[in-house]
């Protein structure tokens, strides 16, 4: 994979940027957005009044080296859309493996009678 910088292969593994955009709340609040529908870079800005554009447009570069968010341009506007399998990617790793621990765990106390409803 490469960072776009033409310095060659990027040494920060997928998944791990990832976990480094979706650290952000900033971060978390575009992908909601972008989730709710496509936004402009325009609009984008508009759902983060509190900062200017330049730092939208900072976050904006996390997202897409993480490969969450995709952009395309019409005419002269750049249309921004959600890509959720990373998001899937991390977690069918992740997360699907470590809730069935927990639910495993939970029925056998639920056998044992330590659950009581």
């Amino acid at each position: 994979m490469f960072d776009g910088g033409g310095k060659g292969p990027d040494p920060e593994p997928d998944d791990d940027r990832v976990f480094k955009a979706l650290a952000s709340p900033v971060r978390r609040r575009m992908l909601d957005a972008l989730r709710e529908s496509s936004h402009t870079t325009g609009s984008l800005c508009a759902v983060l009044p509190e900062l200017d554009r330049t730092t939208v447009l900072q976050h904006l570069r996390v997202l897409e080296r993480a490969e969450l968010v995709t952009g395309r341009k019409v005419g002269r506007e750049r249309h921004l859309a959600l890509a959720p399998l990373p998001i899937k990617r991390i977690h069918d790793r992740w997360i699907s493996d470590y809730t069935r621990a927990a639910v495993s765990l939970l029925a056998e106390l639920d056998a044992d009678g330590a659950v009581k409803e």
